[in-house]
């Protein structure tokens, strides 16, 4: 994952009436919500529902360009889950596009299980 790649990505996407773009960069921490010790992730999306989302997402109003990029496979504490990234006319639109954004791509499409060794 290339963060400046994605973000010019965005951009052109986006056009010249874009004036935010924001960006969510979901990484493996080192422990669980919980507090147990977690060492790695196994990351597995679901692509058909990620598109969906996206699509949906790309037709609020305000929002020029909505783009998502997810690491399958192992991963270990300090590596990128996902970069989630839109770009819109304004921050109130952006800003409440991501969270529920976000949120459905959590719940929907990818699935993570933690490890401790």
């Amino acid at each position: 994952m290339d963060l400046i790649e994605f973000v010019a990505k965005l951009k052109k996407r986006a056009g010249g009436d874009a004036g935010m773009v924001l960006i969510h960069d979901g990484i493996v921490r080192n422990s669980s919500r919980d507090g147990r010790p977690v060492k790695s992730i196994e990351v597995k999306a679901d692509w058909g529902k990620l598109s969906r989302i996206l699509a949906d997402t790309r037709k609020l109003p305000g929002i020029m360009a909505a783009e998502a990029e997810i690491q399958e496979g192992r991963l270990c504490v300090g590596e990128d889950i996902m970069l989630l990234g839109l770009a819109g006319s304004t921050r109130e639109y952006v800003i409440t596009a991501l969270a529920s954004t976000l949120d459905r791509i959590k719940k929907d499409v990818t699935i993570k299980q933690e490890f401790s060794s």
